[in-house]
């Protein structure tokens, strides 16, 4: 059972390629995200939802299989904040990568209130929520910018 958890806890393995496995893990997410990124909206926030719990329950096991607090390797969390950094997000690739680039971002500086959970809330529920709202950050910035370049460039 530990295999399976961590299978899925590391991101199918990217987290443990090594240096920045944040990185790898939002790469790797870009893979999923794909093939879900043309569900109706509600479908897909559901399974953003799904994965948010599962998230939850599967980092948290992780941290105790590896005894260590929100270890690199996790990278589940990685995922979700990428799903919600392109929920919506336009059908072109530079807005992808935009995304991805944005949620990097924001995921490494951790503005409040990611901070805020990265440093107070632990387990599974913190692992997952400062990536949800790095994610949220990206997102919005992610729409803006998009919306901003159209206006420039058209």
């Amino acid at each position: 059972m530990d295999k399976i958890i961590m299978f899925f806890a590391t991101g199918f393995y990217s987290g443990n390629l090594p240096k920045c496995p944040g990185t790898w893990g939002s790469l790797a997410a870009l893979v999923p995200w794909f093939f879900m990124r043309n569900l109706p909206l509600s479908s897909y926030l559901g399974m953003m939802g799904l994965v948010f719990i599962v998230g939850c329950i599967l980092s948290g096991s992780a941290e105790k299989i590896l005894d260590q607090a929100d270890a690199g390797p996790i990278v589940i969390d990685e995922f979700l904040g990428m799903f919600v950094t392109l929920t919506a997000a336009p059908h072109h690739p530079a807005a992808w990568i935009l995304g991805f680039l944005l949620f990097r971002l924001f995921d490494i500086l951790k503005p409040f209130p990611c901070s805020w959970f990265d440093q107070h809330i632990h387990g599974g529920f913190g692992i997952m929520m400062d990536d949800v709202i790095a994610g949220i950050y990206a997102l919005t910035c992610l729409q803006v910018l998009w919306i901003l370049g159209s206006k420039i460039s058209g």
